[in-house]
């Protein structure tokens, strides 16, 4: 635990964010209070937390995540202040499902012996690929949902009208999506996939793929 402190500071930094009784009651307005509402990407609870450990794009992931860790501590602050369950049910805010408990170091090892000898195509997407990237692609993909989403009933009205409605909504979209497809291809080749495998799932030639790859490094 100690060491988890150490070489993860933004531990502590989540654990004094959690014990701080102000960060309770944020949970609690955030969720509706006494009348419960749906928790979105704008979640004043989670864009706190993210600012409370310097990691801004932190707050918009959490709040779409609501199977883990940090959903259950507050569905526990939740529930401890409208009364709901029976005494004693899943009221422990700090209990961690037996999923989300923290490997051994054996266990650890014994993954990363796996991934070694299984070479880029056998290591784990979330170790490789950083939060902040896997969050980008998702950001990417719920933008392109959005702008198709829009086009339900559209196709009545003029020709003009209707063409032009579906296919800026359309062209935006394939954009969106194109981009969350270099970014998933950077990410992939990044982690020791081999650049023909990715060139075939993305259906681009791979000289193509390479040379834009090789364009975005150079542009970050």
């Amino acid at each position: 635990m100690g060491r988890d402190a150490v070489v993860f500071p933004e531990v502590v930094a989540v654990a004094d964010a959690l014990l701080d009784p102000a960060m309770a009651e944020l949970a609690w307005r955030a969720s509706g209070g006494t009348r419960p509402r749906v928790r979105g990407g704008d979640d004043p609870f989670c864009h706190r937390l993210g600012e409370r450990v310097d990691r801004d794009w932190l707050g918009p992931l959490a709040a779409v995540d609501y199977g883990g860790p940090l959903s259950s501590w507050r569905s526990a602050i939740v529930r401890a202040r409208r009364g709901g369950g029976p005494p004693g049910w899943r009221d422990d805010p700090w209990y961690l499902k037996r999923e989300q408990q923290p490997a051994t170091m054996a266990g650890q090892l014994r993954v990363m012996a796996a991934a070694a000898q299984a070479g880029g195509s056998g290591t784990r997407w979330r170790a490789t690929v950083s939060a902040e990237h896997r969050f980008h692609i998702t950001q990417l993909l719920d933008e392109a949902r959005e702008e198709l989403a829009q086009l339900r009933g559209v196709q009545s009205g003029t020709t003009a009208e209707v063409a032009r409605t579906l296919l800026e909504h359309l062209s935006q979209s394939a954009e969106l999506v194109d981009r969350a497809v270099l970014h998933t291809a950077a990410a992939a080749v990044a982690a020791g996939v081999a650049l023909e495998e990715v060139a075939q799932w993305s259906r681009l030639p791979a000289e193509e793929l390479s040379r834009v790859l090789a364009a975005g490094r150079s542009e970050d």
